[in-house]
């Protein structure tokens, strides 16, 4: 899990101010440069990519996502992990589903300076079944986020991710910024008692730590979010807390020591339905259900 850890904040206090949440914009030191041949259009949208829209839990990151159908008027939703939820994390086979909560949220501006506090009026999914998730809905609209602060919330990519695709994973509780491509993905990913199916592994650049949970991993090309960062192999334990594993389809284990990973997102878009309803029976939508 990528909750804070008291070793990802000793680790922040031993690498000094440099690693502090106030570096805003900074970036992983090892992430891609720019490749021979890549174009100024090209460069210009990995460049785009900011903390915009981002938010900062108590204990996680998140962002404000609409589908490609969202309504201006309709409720505005918050994407995070099931295992960053504020009564603590859904038991296996767990789902969770219009439960009232009053958590808020520190919305960012592209620097990454909180600008808003957003209250939930309820967790409308949540689980860790299948995939790390909790989408929760705001007492605000898209149009009112978007009239009083000038952000836009981020759109989820209605397909599934392709591996090698630029990626960067946006933390608004450590504003920071994660830059990598995907190297594959993990037919099962197995961490303690929880499954996840088709996970996203990142390559090594992208060395997450505890309080980067929930935060979105954008596609560099279209700005879109195509997973939700939610763990990685710390020690190299074999499918322990902090220590997935993956298993193949032949039940093959793997264990990737530091590597880290996500859970897919084009799956939510299906189950929203008019006003930002979570309508697990609407055709296509596969997301585990209670």
């Amino acid at each position: 899990m990528r909750k804070p850890l008291l070793g990802a904040l000793l680790a922040v206090l031993l690498l000094g101010a440099g690693a502090a949440p106030a570096m805003a914009t900074s970036h992983d030191a090892g992430a891609p440069t720019k490749a021979a041949g890549t174009t100024a259009t090209a460069q210009a949208k990995v460049q785009a990519v900011d903390f915009a829209g981002t938010v900062a839990l108590s204990n996680c990151s998140g962002s404000v996502v609409r589908t490609p159908a969202s309504q201006p008027s309709d409720p505005a939703l918050v994407l995070s992990n099931g295992h960053c939820l504020e009564s603590g994390m859904p038991a296996a086979g767990q789902v969770i589903v219009d439960r009232a909560s009053t958590r808020t949220f520190s919305l960012l501006n592209s620097a990454g300076t909180g600008v808003a506090t957003l209250r939930a009026s309820k967790i409308a999914y949540a689980t860790m079944t299948d995939t790390d998730m909790s989408l929760y809905q705001l007492t605000s609209t898209y149009a009112q986020i978007q009239s009083s602060y000038g952000i836009s919330a981020l759109e989820l990519n209605a397909t599934r991710p392709v591996q090698g695709t630029a990626i960067k994973v946006v933390s608004g509780y450590w504003k920071r910024i994660y830059s990598c491509n995907i190297d594959g993905f993990a037919y099962q990913l197995k961490e303690g008692s929880w499954t996840w199916k088709d996970s996203v592994r990142y390559t090594s650049a992208c060395n997450t730590i505890g309080g980067t949970s929930g935060s979105p991993v954008i596609d560099n090309t279209t700005g879109k979010v195509v997973a939700v960062n939610n763990t990685g192999n710390e020690s190299g334990g074999r499918c322990t807390v902090n220590n997935p594993c993956e298993v193949s389809q032949n039940g093959t284990v793997t264990v990737r020591q530091g590597i880290n990973y996500a859970q897919e997102t084009y799956g939510i878009v299906a189950c929203v339905g008019t006003g930002s309803r979570i309508d697990l029976t609407r055709p296509g939508c596969t997301l585990p259900k209670p």
